[in-house]
């Protein structure tokens, strides 16, 4: 990797205007790509199922299971490589945000290699303990033996999408995820349909949209935006440190998703491979119905890090807010829309009677718990370009096991498997109040402890000065 040290000027694109829209913009662009994405991963499901092998499914559905921990990972890299690189340009450290870049996507790399490599050595096990058995569990693990591997690819991709949406390039780096969903969408009935590869033909396409998502992104960051420097390992060693600081609270905060995912897989096991394969239908609304949530802390995470950088903390106040208005006015229309099409949505992918009612059941009455997840979100974004990651992974993983595994616990044993979701829902209610309660009072605080950067350089390794008084943030009172 290597780029003019110079390169073209990185311009703070978000510490004027209008932060409304700002976020409205970011968050459009960052819901295309995502959408396309999950889309195509819902397609993917509906193609299998045309096969007639309700184990199929099922499979898929423990398998996107295991793959959460690992998505997670490259995720929790993404939002710190992101966090820093817009803090420096915000901050007018042209310099620093390169290096950053460039180190970001290594650590990306390494990462989400070891974290694959750990996942295929105990891979059977794994399944096992998440419930899969017989021809499911078979099936499951060929799948992921083809597309953990290319792991890293994706890690790349995403940390590039980051890097863009930090200097304001929402365009690029929707294209990063949109094109890898585009080839996805193009190849899948041929592979899984057309030559009856089936599960097997969905693994090989995943692996070449992530060689797509990882060179476009590359292109992208390098060639267009000259967003890299040199590779070093003595900068990349000294950034390992803030970067850490950020990307290992912020995973430990992602990997709680798929934490409560997979004790929610657990509890719908004990109810059969038909609750399971209604679950994995489930996991696929969920991202395409609501896929401009997860976008959204994406969006507003450069935002806040351009506006921290330069300190102003009322425009923080201001992009918070308005991200709370959108994710209101949204979720209350898409809850509304699957609330009417619940019955389409549940007879499309061959489900079995309670299969089909599962499905209706999350669309009417589950799927508005997204207006809290969506407050927690957005809690998320803040703490995580804040300087104070670990309250972002205190409330994930509060939310993950106190709002999960009791409520889901008791749910289910009171209503079966419909009582499983329920309780998922219900779980989500208190944490995203009490996170919005503390991201505010974090802005407030560092607003009040705010002090100007010095001019000179920042020397690699060292922490941004805006944030000085972050240290301490996880021990702010509500």
């Amino acid at each position: 990797m290597s780029a003019n040290p110079s390169g073209p000027p990185l311009a703070a694109r978000f510490v004027e205007g209008s932060t409304m829209r700002h976020v409205a913009v970011m968050a459009a662009t960052g819901s295309i790509g995502l959408i396309a994405v999950f889309v195509v991963d819902l397609l993917n499901l509906f193609y299998i199922s045309l096969l007639g092998e309700e184990e199929l499914a099922a499979a898929i559905g423990y398998a996107g299971t295991l793959m959460f921990f690992t998505t997670a990972v490259g995720i929790g890299v993404m939002i710190a490589g992101s966090a820093l690189v817009s803090r420096a340009v915000g901050a007018g450290r042209q310099e620093d945000g390169r290096r950053l870049s460039t180190s970001a996507i290594i650590y990306m790399v390494l990462a989400t290699a070891a974290m694959s490599a750990i996942a295929l050595a105990v891979l059977g096990p794994l399944l096992a303990l998440l419930g899969a058995s017989g021809r499911t569990l078979e099936i499951a693990v060929s799948f992921l033996l083809v597309v953990l591997p290319s792991t890293p690819l994706l890690g790349i991709g995403m940390a590039a999408s980051g890097v863009l949406r930090a200097v304001g390039d929402a365009r690029r780096s929707m294209w990063v995820t949109l094109g890898g969903g585009l080839v996805t969408a193009v190849l899948d009935p041929l592979l899984i349909l057309g030559l009856g590869m089936g599960v097997e033909g969905a693994a090989i396409v995943s692996v070449i949209a992530r060689c797509v998502m990882a060179s476009y992104g590359l292109y992208a960051v390098v060639r267009i935006h000259g967003l890299a420097a040199r590779p070093s390992l003595k900068a990349f060693l000294s950034d390992v440190r803030p970067l850490s600081a950020i990307a290992v609270p912020a995973i430990l905060t992602n990997v709680a998703t798929p934490v409560g995912n997979a004790y929610i897989t657990f509890a719908l096991a004990a109810h059969g491979d038909t609750a399971v394969a209604a679950w994995a239908v489930i996991g696929r609304v969920i991202p395409v119905a609501f896929g401009p949530l997860f976008a959204l802390t994406g969006a507003i995470g450069p935002i806040i890090g351009q506006n921290v950088g330069a300190g102003r903390f009322e425009r923080v106040r201001m992009a918070l807010m308005d991200s709370l208005k959108l994710t209101l006015l949204y979720v209350g229309a898409m809850w509304a829309v699957l609330a009417l099409a619940r019955n389409l949505i549940a007879q499309s992918f061959g489900l079995s009677g309670e299969g089909v009612d599962l499905v209706a059941f999350f669309c009417l009455f589950a799927a508005g718990s997204f207006i809290f997840l969506g407050a927690l979100f957005v809690a998320n974004a803040a703490f995580n370009n804040l300087g104070a990651p670990l309250l972002s992974t205190v409330f994930n993983w509060g939310r993950a096991t106190l709002g999960t595994i009791p409520f889901v616990w008791l749910g289910g044993r009171m209503a079966g498997a419909e009582g499983v979701l329920a309780g998922q829902a219900l779980g989500a209610v208190a944490f995203g109040v009490l996170a919005l309660i503390f991201a505010f009072r974090l802005v407030a605080r560092l607003a009040d402890g705010y002090r100007p950067p010095p001019s000179e350089p920042l020397v690699a390794g060292t922490e941004l000065p805006a944030l000085s008084r972050a240290e301490d943030a996880t021990a702010i009172e509500p």
